[in-house]
C-alpha cells in the first residue's frame, strides 16, 4: 500500500524553489521592507534618544540638564586638553623670549659645567674651576632680583645625555624664584675613542632628528666652550689641536639657537693652558654680569652665534638649515627718499651741503612774525649746531655702515683687519712693520665706549679666538685719521695727552696742508704724512686741494717734518695712482724724501672704492696698480735714494718699544727731547721683510671663501 505525502516547497527540488521565488519575489520583498520599518519605529519610540558624539569618553559622566550650554562647552574643552594624543612624542624647542628682569619675581642663574676626563686631569680642573668661578661671580654687580647659585660640575660619562641635551632639565620654581640655566664645557681633545665621540654623535643626531624641533636648547641663557690641547703633538687645529672642542662649539650653536655667549677658548696643557683659561673665565664673568642685569647676551653683529662662518662652504653641505628666529632677524632700514649716498666719512662735507640745500629749498612756508613791541631787542641765543644730527641722512648712512657716532663729530667702526685678527687670519701691514695688533687698535670716554661696544658685538661670531678677544678689550693703539686733517682739531694736544696717560700709542695722519698746526703738535708715537704726488700739477689733479697756496703749504710742512725728524718717528706714505703719479716721478719722490728725511717710506697702491667721489675725480679700476708695478716702483725708489732707512748692524728695526716710549714720555714730558732711536724695538721679523710676504706664521691664511690656504 503506498502513501503519497504532499511535498513542501522548501523541500522541493531546486527547480520548483526557483520557480516559487520568481512567482512570489515581489510580495516577499515588500513584506520584509514593511517589517523592518515597523521594527525601527517601535525601537525609536520605546528607547531614549541619546545624541552621538565624536569623543564618547568626554561624555561618560552624567551631566545636569539644568547647566547652561556655555558651561557644558567649557568643561568639555578642559577635559579635552588632558587627553594625550596617540603617537610619538615630539620635542619642541621654544623661542627664548626676553625675560622681564624688572618684574617683582626673583630669579637665579645656575651654571652647569660639563667636562670629560680620561686621566683625571680635567676632573680636577673642573672642580677647581667651579670654586674659583663662583667666587668671582660674588663680586659681579648683578640686578636687584637676580642671584647666582653654586655651579655644578657634571662628567659627560656619568650623566644621561638625553636629560640635558634633548631639552634643558626642568628645575621648577622654588617659591617666587625661577632658575635659568647656563652651560659651560671643558673639553680636552683625544685621538682615541672616548665619551667625547659619544657626546658629539648624540648632539648630531639630536640636531638631525626630525621628531625634535630646531634649537631645542634655545631656552638656555647661553653657552661657552673651552678646549684643552697639546701643541707639541698636534701643533695646528687642522692636525687635531682642540678639534673636539671646536665641534662641540659648532653643534651647541645649532642646538641653542645661536646662543654662543663667549668665543671658544683654547689652551695648551703644557704651556699656556692656565693663563688662557683665566682670560676665558674673566670674559665669562662680564657676560654673567650682563645676564644678571639685562637677562640677555646683548647686541651682536650679523652672523653672531652662527655655528660656522658664513664663508665656510665645507660645512654647508651637512648643515641642514640653521633657523634664525624672527626676533633675531634685523629688519633692513628703509632708505629715505632723497637721502644722499655716503660711502665713507670722507663724503661727510658733500652730504651736509646737499642736506642744507634741500632744507633751504623745502622751506617755502611763510615765516612766523612776532608783533610784540619791546624796549630792547633780545639777542638770540647762539646754539652750537650738531655736525651729525640723529635725524639727518648722514647719521642714518653712517650707522648703517657700522659706525658708532661719538658726540656729533666723530665715529668709531671696526676695521676688517680687526675682524680678521680676532679670528687669527692675519693683521694689517702695521703689525708686520711696527708691531701693532689690529685687534687692539682704537679708531675718550665716548670713543672708548664705542670701541668696546663694537668689540663686544664680535664675541658670538664663529671663529673668534678667546685670547684675541681678551686682548682686544685692552686698547693699546689709536689711529687719528680718516677725515681731513686731524691736527686741525683744536684740542688735539689735549687728546694726545689723554691717550698717552692711559699708555695708548698714537698714530696721526696728516696731508701736509696745515703747517702752523703741525709745528704746534706735541709728541706722537708716529707721524704719517700722505704724499700723493711729487710735483705741483700732479698734486692738484689727485688731491684737488682747497687752498690756492697748497704747494707752498706742502713745502713748509716738509721743512717742519725735517726739524721733527730727530724728535719723533715720521713716515712718508706714498699712494700710487696709475696714470697720475707713477710714471717718471721716482726722482721727484726721492727729492721730497731727501728734503724731509722721514724715518720710513711706505709705498702702497690706491684702492678703488667705486664711489661717486672716485668717478667725479676720474678714477676707475684702471688707475689701481698691480702688485708687481708697486714692487717695481719701490725698488726704483730704493735705488734712487741709495739708502736703507733706519738700520742697525745691517738689520731692519722697524718695531716700536712702546713701554720704553711711554717711559721717555713720562720722564721728559710731551715737549721733551728724545730721538726715535731711543724707543726703537727689536729686530724686524724675517717674515715681514722684503720678499717674504709679510704674513704672521702664527695665523692662518684663507681665501675669499674662508678656506685655508697652504703657504
Amino acid at each position: 500500500m503506498e502513501f503519497n505525502l504532499p511535498t513542501s516547497p522548501w523541500l522541493a527540488p531546486p527547480d520548483s524553489a526557483i520557480e516559487f521565488w520568481h512567482a512570489n519575489r515581489t510580495a516577499i520583498i515588500l513584506c520584509t521592507f514593511f517589517i523592518l520599518v515597523i521594527l525601527r519605529v517601535y525601537l525609536h519610540i520605546t528607547q531614549g534618544n541619546e545624541p552621538l558624539h565624536v569623543f564618547p569618553k568626554i561624555y561618560d559622566e552624567k551631566t545636569n540638564q539644568n547647566v547652561a550650554i556655555s558651561s557644558r562647552l567649557e568643561d568639555t574643552l578642559d577635559e579635552a586638553k588632558h587627553i594625550k594624543p596617540a603617537g610619538p612624542r615630539r620635542i619642541k624647542g621654544e623661542l627664548n623670549r626676553r625675560r622681564d628682569v624688572q618684574g617683582s619675581g626673583s630669579r637665579q642663574i645656575k651654571t652647569l659645567v660639563f667636562y670629560s676626563s680620561v686621566t683625571g686631569n680635567t676632573d680636577k680642573i673642573a672642580k677647581q674651576f667651579i670654586q674659583d668661578f663662583f667666587a668671582m661671580l660674588q663680586t659681579v654687580a648683578s640686578g636687584p632680583n637676580c642671584t647666582f647659585s653654586v655651579p655644578e660640575a657634571l662628567d659627560l660619562a656619568e650623566v644621561d645625555l638625553d636629560e640635558y641635551f634633548i631639552a634643558p632639565p626642568k628645575l621648577g620654581v622654588d617659591g617666587d624664584v625661577t632658575t635659568d640655566l647656563f652651560y659651560l664645557f671643558l673639553m680636552p681633545s683625544y685621538n682615541i675613542d672616548t665619551i667625547n665621540d659619544t657626546f658629539l654623535e648624540h648632539v648630531k643626531e639630536t640636531h638631525h632628528d626630525f621628531r625634535i624641533d630646531t634649537a631645542p636648547l634655545s631656552t638656555l641663557l647661553g653657552y661657552s666652550v673651552f678646549g684643552f690641547g697639546d701643541k707639541e703633538n698636534w701643533p695646528t687645529e687642522e692636525e687635531g689641536y682642540c678639534v673636539q672642542a671646536k665641534e662641540v662649539d659648532k653643534w651647541m650653536a645649532k642646538l641653542t639657537g645661536r646662543k654662543r655667549a663667549y668665543p671658544l677658548g683654547m689652551g695648551d696643557v703644557k704651556r699656556d693652558g692656565t693663563e688662557r683659561m683665566g682670560e676665558w673665565t674673566n670674559g665669562l664673568t662680564d657676560i654673567f654680569g650682563q645676564l644678571a642685569r639685562d637677562g640677555t647676551l646683548g647686541e651682536g653683529v650679523p652672523g653672531s652665534g652662527d655655528p660656522v662662518e658664513s664663508e665656510d662652504e665645507a660645512d654647508a653641505a651637512e648643515d641642514d638649515g640653521e633657523v634664525i628666529f624672527e626676533e633675531q632677524e634685523q629688519a633692513k632700514p628703509r632708505k629715505p627718499k632723497g637721502s644722499a649716498t655716503l660711502d665713507d666719512l670722507e663724503d661727510l662735507g658733500r652730504v651736509l651741503q646737499n642736506a642744507k640745500d634741500e632744507g633751504n629749498a623745502k622751506s617755502t612756508a611763510p615765516l612766523a612774525v612776532d608783533f610784540t613791541t619791546e624796549s630792547k631787542r633780545k639777542t638770540p641765543v647762539q646754539t652750537v649746531k650738531e655736525m651729525v644730527p640723529k635725524e639727518s641722512p648722514t647719521f642714518k648712512s653712517l650707522t648703517k655702515q657700522g659706525y658708532s657716532i661719538v658726540g656729533s663729530h666723530s665715529g668709531v667702526k671696526i676695521c676688517r683687519w680687526t675682524k680678521s685678527a680676532l679670528r687669527g687670519r692675519g693683521s694689517c701691514y702695521k703689525f708686520s712693520f711696527y708691531g701693532i695688533n689690529s685687534h687692539q687698535y682704537l679708531i675718550f670716554n665716548g670713543v672708548k665706549e664705542g670701541h668696546y661696544k663694537k668689540i663686544k658685538m664680535m664675541r658670538g661670531v664663529p671663529g673668534v679666538r678667546a685670547e684675541r678677544f681678551s686682548e682686544a678689550m685692552r686698547i693699546r693703539h689709536c689711529a687719528l685719521s680718516l677725515v681731513g686733517e686731524p691736527i686741525f682739531y683744536p684740542h688735539i694736544n689735549e687728546f694726545l695727552e689723554m691717550l698717552h696717560g692711559e699708555r695708548i700709542s698714537s698714530f696721526l695722519v696728516c696731508n701736509a696742508q696745515h703747517p702752523d698746526q703741525l709745528a704746534a703738535l706735541k709728541h706722537v708715537t708716529q707721524m704719517y704724512v700722505s704724499i700723493d704726488a711729487s710735483n705741483k700739477e700732479s698734486l692738484r689733479k689727485i688731491d684737488r686741494p682747497l687752498h690756492r697756496d697748497f704747494w707752498e703749504r706742502f713745502q713748509r710742512c716738509l721743512e717742519i717734518l725735517r726739524e721733527k725728524r730727530f724728535k719723533q718717528r715720521t713716515v712718508f706714505r706714498l699712494t700710487l695712482v696709475k696714470g697720475f703719479n707713477i710714471d717718471d716721478e721716482v726722482r721727484g719722490y726721492a727729492d721730497l724724501v731727501e728734503k724731509a728725511l722721514p724715518c720710513f717710506v711706505e709705498v702702497k697702491g690706491v684702492t678703488y672704492c667705486g664711489t661717486s667721489i672716485s668717478s667725479s675725480a676720474g678714477l676707475t679700476m684702471a688707475n689701481v696698480p698691480f702688485y708687481a708695478e708697486v714692487c717695481e716702483f719701490a725698488t726704483a725708489l730704493d735705488r734712487e735714494l741709495n739708502r736703507r732707512g733706519l738700520q742697525v748692524d745691517g738689520k731692519w728695526h722697524t718695531l716700536i718699544d712702546y713701554d720704553r716710549y711711554f717711559e721717555l714720555l713720562e720722564e721728559r714730558g710731551p715737549d721733551g727731547e728724545f730721538r726715535p732711536e731711543e724707543y726703537m724695538g727689536e729686530e724686524t721679523p724675517k717674515w715681514a721683510t722684503w720678499g717674504n710676504g709679510g704674513f704672521d706664521p702664527r695665523d692662518q691664511r684663507v681665501d675669499r671663501k674662508g678656506r685655508p690656504i697652504d703657504t
